[in-house]
């Protein structure tokens, strides 16, 4: 960690914003994998449900609040105090996790669809908030290593939620254990939301439209106009397109195409989340406070020359199937394949930071919330491309790794996009 990020982790202005959107990860992604186990080695089968179809509606009900909600959660964030906003929505998360206990109690699995979406609602509503109030508690020498940080957290998050959640609610008393974790780290999240600064808004010089759809479109077509948000959002929308990606695919990726077990699918899932960690600090240390796409574009580069060899090496694995991660690792072809994905989390996180930290400072500073909004949605746009993609092409008989080349040869066109942001 560098001095800046030292700094920043023991400063007011930043601490309590970044465990409470630490812990608000945590929770998404705790609840949502213990959701989709429960459903798919428990639930489905008990109510007479098609497993495979749940998750998959469960999936598009979590990110169907980014399309509706986005335009408005952004109006709101402009015009009252963002401080304000997330301590409402952090208290409501106790009590949609309370619910969530419930649910899981009953084992009624609509309820769980309910609470499922009203937690994509929250997040919908702090997305905007967590972004665009780093520009008002910080300076802009400071923006790339607080998103430095507030990235690397993020998927260190996204890791134990999953992880954690996946391994508990099957175990004996684990619908007990979950409901409480859920429930206290909501409440840990109000605790800490408390102390946020004050980030006053716009007052009512923000008229607020209740009209999703045209808010939705007025809100897309203002970022559109602003050349480098536009161009921020679309490198950083095509960044978790890759993500999405990848970490869908891991447990076919290793059980198909690798014959490993599901420890292997845990070892791809946290080596991916401490390699945009790593290149989240790296950039940090690298661009000292520079707010610059200047090493962006080899980054992305970086990724494709990184994914066209991750295609090459998984055609080498010859394992018996049920390998486990330290048998995988023990192979020279495993080793080479594990570190592929090392260095492609690495450059995607030196690839994400410095867009972001563009996007608050480069585009009108009373329209910054509203703007991340629309970054949300161009977000939430392209995972969902990317699942439809995906689920077409192996459909069509392609695989995994071919899923990954495809990707490798796309993301050069991504590098030629944020090469316009170099100035």
């Amino acid at each position: 960690m560098t001095s800046d990020m030292q700094h920043l982790m023991l400063s007011r202005r930043f601490l309590p914003l970044f465990v409470t959107q630490f812990l608000g990860a945590a929770n998404d992604n705790l609840f949502k994998s213990a959701l989709v186990m429960l459903i798919t080695f428990d639930l489905a089968e008990r109510v007479g449900l098609n497993g495979p179809l749940m998750v998959t509606v469960a999936a598009g009900i979590f990110i169907a609040p980014f399309f509706l909600f986005s335009a408005w959660s952004g109006q709101v964030a402009d015009r009252f105090d963002k401080a304000v906003i997330a301590k409402v929505v952090k208290f409501a998360e106790i009590v949609i996790m309370g619910a969530a206990a419930l649910a899981f109690w009953v084992a009624d699995p609509w309820i769980l669809m309910a609470v499922l979406f009203l937690m994509g609602a929250q997040s919908t509503v702090f997305g905007p908030v967590k972004y665009s109030i780093l520009p008002q508690h910080l300076g802009n020498d400071e923006l790339i290593s607080a998103n430095a940080l507030i990235e690397a957290g993020t998927f260190l998050a996204i890791l134990i939620g999953t992880i954690v959640g996946g391994l508990l609610v099957l175990t004996d008393n684990g619908i007990t254990i979950v409901s409480a974790l859920v429930v206290g780290i909501a409440v840990l999240g109000f605790a800490t939301s408390l102390f946020i600064p004050p980030a006053p808004g716009a007052g009512d010089a923000i008229k607020l439209n209740i009209n999703v759809f045209a808010g939705t479109v007025g809100m897309l077509f203002h970022a559109a106009k602003q050349r480098d948000v536009f161009l921020s959002i679309l490198g950083i929308s095509w960044f978790w397109l890759v993500g999405a990606t990848f970490i869908s695919q891991f447990p076919t990726f290793a059980k198909v195409n690798l014959g490993g077990d599901e420890g292997v699918v845990t070892l791809f899932l946290s080596i991916f989340s401490i390699g945009v960690g790593i290149g989240s600090a790296l950039c940090s240390k690298v661009l000292k406070g520079e707010i610059t796409a200047k090493y962006v574009p080899f980054a992305a580069l970086a990724m494709t020359v990184f994914m066209v060899d991750l295609y090459f090496a998984s055609g080498l694995v010859g394992l018996n199937g049920g390998v486990s991660a330290a048998a995988f690792l023990a192979t020279p072809i495993g080793l080479r394949i594990v570190v592929d994905l090392l260095m492609i989390a690495i450059s995607g996180g030196l690839y994400i930071v410095p867009l972001y930290a563009i996007l608050q400072s480069r585009g009108d500073e009373a329209y910054r919330a509203r703007d991340i909004a629309a970054n949300n949605i161009y977000n939430a746009l392209f995972m969902v491309v990317s699942a439809l993609v995906v689920a077409l092409l192996l459909a069509g008989g392609l695989s995994v790794p071919g899923i990954f080349l495809c990707v490798a040869i796309a993301n050069l066109g991504a590098a030629v996009l944020v090469m316009k942001l170099r100035r």
